[in-house]
């Protein structure tokens, strides 16, 4: 077989895949290429992966992982799973003498500081993606004490998978309010497509160079959004304690 038959054949391959991926990449092929490219980015950043772990560990003086639990996509029973963001840590477990965790400005260090800035942290959500906790591209997986405060409208985010980046992240990310964010999450969600992740992709890219909307300390959306809602009179102080405790009983039983 000749050079140029065997060019064909690759060419002709890629245009079917990539005809089928925009044809049926909601319902299958958004899995596929999240699989895949996961694995891919795994392979190629794992010398990466392996520094940052080591110079974590040495940093943070241990574990170099920051574990959380946050809600994922929708269930049969329209519940979210409950998965385990794994992140790299970029503040340390430094205590008063009462044994209280200092304030979080006392804890984050310069490296951590670079991590976030450089979003090297979201690196270990690479993993989340390959098991298939999180997409490449979705609404951010936010807090278990966030969702809980959510209309069942704004809990539709959960329908599909969360991502690492996403639409609210490409259009202000933490400078946008909580009610900018889960519009342009419900706007994602009901407009998925091939190329509109492609878009999401290429801008997240640009967004990551320039380390733009990186920080979020003293940003529009720098709390949690019950305690915004509390601040803004949306709710009052039972019902915030309330859905507190809700919160807590979903993280006991997940």
């Amino acid at each position: 077989m000749l050079w140029w038959q065997i060019l064909l054949i690759v060419a002709g391959s890629f245009i079917v895949l990539m005809t089928f991926s925009i044809i049926f990449y909601k319902s299958f092929f958004k899995r596929f290429w999240d699989i895949l490219l996961s694995f891919i980015a795994i392979l190629v950043l794992s010398p990466v992966l392996l520094l940052l772990i080591i110079i974590g560990a040495i940093a943070m003086k241990g574990n170099p992982f920051f574990v959380q639990k946050r809600p994922g996509k929708k269930k049969k029973d329209k519940t979210e799973v409950v998965f385990k963001l794994i992140k790299f840590r970029t503040m340390s477990n430094k205590k008063d003498e009462n044994g209280n965790l200092l304030p979080d400005d006392q804890r984050l260090s310069s490296y951590g500081k670079f991590l976030r800035s450089t979003s090297l942290d979201e690196l270990p959500e690479l993993f989340n993606i390959f098991i298939g906790n999180m997409s490449i591209i979705g609404p951010r997986p936010q807090l278990v004490k966030d969702m809980v405060f959510m209309t069942l409208e704004q809990r539709n985010r959960h329908n599909v998978r969360p991502g690492l980046s996403g639409l609210a992240q490409v259009n202000g990310r933490n400078n946008i309010s909580w009610e900018q964010k889960f519009e342009y999450d419900l706007k994602y969600v009901n407009h998925i497509s091939f190329f509109s992740d492609i878009g999401i992709i290429l801008k997240t890219f640009v967004k990551v160079f320039k380390r733009s909307d990186i920080e979020r300390e003293g940003t529009v959306s720098d709390i949690d959004y019950g305690d915004f809602l509390l601040n803004e009179g949306k709710i009052d102080q039972n019902e915030y304690e309330q859905k507190i405790n809700e919160a807590k009983a979903i993280l006991e039983v997940n």
